[in-house]
């Protein structure tokens, strides 16, 4: 028999699953296999691949599907089709740990419950995040489980970047800048060393774009600055949240404008962002395609709000040495890098317009004083990398 560890990573709608082998005395966790579940919620379905793209599986689920069906019809297939593994452990991406948990987690009925008090704080992610390990806490007991939060890179940020200025009595409920995308920003800073030689006290930003979209500064690769806050609805504008805006709109909203709370969460989270600046989509790909003015529109301030963000961003640094762009706009979309890329000339960077076609991974010339990156995220291998410190001793 040989040991396997399963990471799930579940969104609102989907469920990327990757099995990862345990090898004997090695701390490489090479990846076996791969699943999606997609259109959780309607007519659902799961996709099972080998580690080399291979299909294997494909199988529609209940309708309504949940995040349950998905992991119940994976486990039953992984134990069919690998007889000699043994899951010795699960890992989660859990998006909110708040201020009590700062590094990996074994879940337990309590830190469940806890976590399950966090949904306020996110909402879009955290009831869909604990729907997995629920699961199997009551379904597969004797497999630990191990919750890999989303906000604990940037605690090592200073506290005055943390801070917003309320009374102390919020601050000291625990409202303040948490920031978000952890894991991808994580894996960044520990592959980046790989691609480019940076100086000590190197001074990055990573640029996280995909559906949600957030930016860290990295100093010496540890998170000194991001820009969501206490949930991850601040900001940039992404697919359908709004980002930051000035809080007194939603005072407007509900005090001139009689919106109910409801009515403004719904909103801010769902009906904002590209989406709503454009009117057609949440997706940038979509939008690229748009003869649209509304869609360019919705482009353009996505960019320009990339833009005066890095140099904030590169402000909080006190200079640049990199930028990596990652996620899926970040990895896929060129016309995004280029817009941004264009508007930094002024900083040193020069902009390699055909490297960018190909997506990199160098997106700068030599002579460029900043350079650009592409790079692909990986946050279910930080989980699988947590999730296994966390049983390693257990291992015979």
């Amino acid at each position: 028999m040989s040991n396997a560890l399963l990471v799930l990573n579940a969104g609102s709608s989907s469920l990327k699953a990757s099995l990862f082998r345990l090898e004997s005395g090695k701390d490489n966790l090479p990846l076996h296999c791969r699943a999606l579940a997609e259109r959780l919620g309607g007519e659902g379905q799961l996709t099972l691949t080998a580690a080399d793209g291979t299909a294997l599986r494909r199988l529609p689920l209940p309708t309504p599907s949940r995040h349950a069906d998905a992991v119940a019809l994976l486990m039953g297939w992984i134990e069919e089709l690998y007889p000699d593994l043994t899951i010795r452990a699960i890992g989660h991406r859990v998006v909110h740990g708040g201020d009590l948990y700062t590094g990996p987690t074994l879940l337990d009925e309590q830190t469940l419950k806890t976590l399950r008090s966090f949904i306020p704080l996110a909402p879009l992610h955290q009831p869909h995040n604990l729907q997995a390990p629920e699961f199997l806490h009551d379904h597969a007991p004797g497999i630990p489980q191990v919750a890999c939060f989303d906000t604990s890179f940037h605690r090592t940020m200073p506290a005055v970047a943390e801070q917003f200025a309320l009374p102390r009595q919020w601050s000291a409920k625990g409202i303040k800048r948490y920031g978000f995308h952890g894991l991808s920003y994580e894996y960044i800073a520990e592959t980046l060393p790989d691609y480019v030689d940076l100086p000590p006290q190197s001074r990055v930003i990573v640029a996280h774009l995909g559906h949600g979209v957030s930016m860290a500064a990295l100093k010496d690769l540890k998170s000194i600055a991001t820009t969501m806050g206490f949930t991850a609805l601040d900001g940039l504008p992404m697919g359908k949240r709004c980002g930051n805006i000035d809080p007194g709109v939603l005072l407007h909203l509900m005090m001139s404008e009689g919106l109910r709370v409801e009515e403004v969460n719904d909103i801010l989270y769902k009906q904002s962002g590209l989406l709503g600046v454009s009117g057609l989509s949440d997706d940038v790909r979509d939008l690229l395609a748009s003869p649209s003015p509304h869609a360019a529109e919705a482009i353009d301030l996505l960019v320009y709000r990339i833009v005066r963000e890095i140099g904030a961003l590169a402000a909080c640094l006190e200079g640049l040495d990199a930028i990596v762009f990652t996620a899926g706009v970040g990895e896929h979309a060129a016309p995004i890098r280029h817009a941004v890329c264009e508007k930094l000339k002024w900083m040193g960077l020069d902009f390699d317009p055909v490297a960018n076609k190909t997506h990199g991974p160098c997106l700068t010339t030599k002579e460029s004083r900043i350079s650009a990156w592409v790079i692909p995220t990986n946050e279910e291998l930080m989980i699988a990398r947590h999730s296994y410190q966390q049983i390693k001793d257990t291992l015979s």
